[in-house]
């Protein structure tokens, strides 16, 4: 499903038109980007937690030369998907 099935898909459930539920959309988009930078947590139930998480520095390889290379500390994007998902994932 693409975004703008999603979009349809949404107006049609919530009975609002294309653009309101593209809105809405958008508006949790936002939301989810905003609480990530954040380095918040945004919990939605029955869905999942999006939120971040910090990944130490290690030394890498260069897989063309074989060179060891230093690989920065960063923060990353988590995301854990709730039981119901799961549930209705696996049937």
């Amino acid at each position: 499903m693409n975004k703008q099935q999603l979009i349809k898909h949404l107006a049609d459930h919530a009975e609002v038109t294309n653009k309101q539920a593209e809105s809405m959309l958008n508006a949790l988009t936002t939301t989810v980007l905003d609480t990530v930078r954040a380095g918040g947590e945004l919990v939605i139930t029955d869905l999942g937690k999006f939120g971040t998480a910090q990944r130490a520095a290690k030394t890498g390889r260069n897989p063309k030369t074989g060179e060891a290379i230093q690989i920065a500390a960063k923060r990353v994007p988590t995301f854990t998907a709730a039981k119901k998902l799961k549930d209705y994932a696996a049937n």
